[in-house]
């Protein structure tokens, strides 16, 4: 105790002597080799197999076929129409000369049918013609048969602007002696249509208060007789009311 205080003590391991340093570092270089290349070849020892790789060729494909060639249009086949015989063709090349047609014998023939013959055929004509039609030419087709005559216009009812003709004649209605006993009255309304001449063509009541005033009113009213009514310069029939009243005279 007392020599680590003074510093008198000897210390073997202090005072370094140079074959000591020289094992130690020896020994620490060792030891790190061997903490560091330990590890080193477990881990290399421990590597996996790196497994082979597979690989697949595949054979280039062939080239497409070309297009087929297109179909060549079938062009119909012309036949030429058979010429028929003694028919005229014009020549292809220019003759050298022009001789005279050979004649068959029938020149008779033709200048008769040229000149006509004696005679001749129903309804033919002077000199005669060739082709001609047996029995005449073909009359005229007749005339085509004139319109239906228009129908006359519908008769026009008298009233507002439009009003009615003259009244040319006039005729009272006859009270029957049985409506005068039986004390009817009353009113006969009537609807008569003029034709274009003036006349009272037709006759329809309205409204009656008896049956057996309706006949004398009709009677007197076909008896009236007014002017034409002319509308556009037309004569045009009309339509109009007529009222009769049937009273008992005191």
């Amino acid at each position: 105790m007392f020599d680590l205080i003074t510093g008198s003590a000897v210390r073997p391991l202090r005072e370094g002597a140079p074959g000591s340093r020289t094992v130690s570092l020896v020994v620490h270089a060792a030891v790190i080799a061997l903490i560091v290349g330990i590890p080193l070849l477990q881990v290399t020892a421990e590597l996996p197999e790196v497994p082979t790789i597979m690989a697949f060729v595949v054979a280039t494909p062939a080239p497409p076929p070309p297009p087929p060639p297109p179909l060549a249009t079938a062009r119909p086949a012309t036949h030429a129409a058979p010429k028929p015989a003694g028919a005229f063709v014009a020549p292809v090349e220019v003759p050298s000369d022009v001789t005279p047609e050979a004649t068959t014998g029938n020149t008779g023939a033709l200048a008769a049918v040229d000149s006509g013959v004696e005679g001749g055929v129903e309804g033919g004509v002077p000199g005669g013609a060739l082709g001609g039609v047996v029995g005449g030419l073909v009359p005229p087709a007749p005339p085509p048969p004139p319109p239906p005559p228009a129908a006359p216009p519908a008769p026009v009812r008298i009233g507002g602007l439009l009003t009615a003709p003259a009244l040319l004649h006039r005729v009272e209605p006859i009270y029957p002696d049985l409506a005068i006993a039986a004390q009817v009255t009353g009113m006969v309304i009537l609807e008569a249509v003029v034709d274009t001449h003036g006349c009272v063509d037709s006759v329809t009541v309205l409204r009656s208060p008896n049956r057996i005033l309706e006949r004398p009113a009709v009677d007197a009213a076909k008896q009236w007789r007014y002017t034409p009514l002319v509308l556009n310069g037309i004569p045009t029939p009309f339509e109009l009311t007529i009222t009769f009243n049937f009273s008992v005279r005191r």
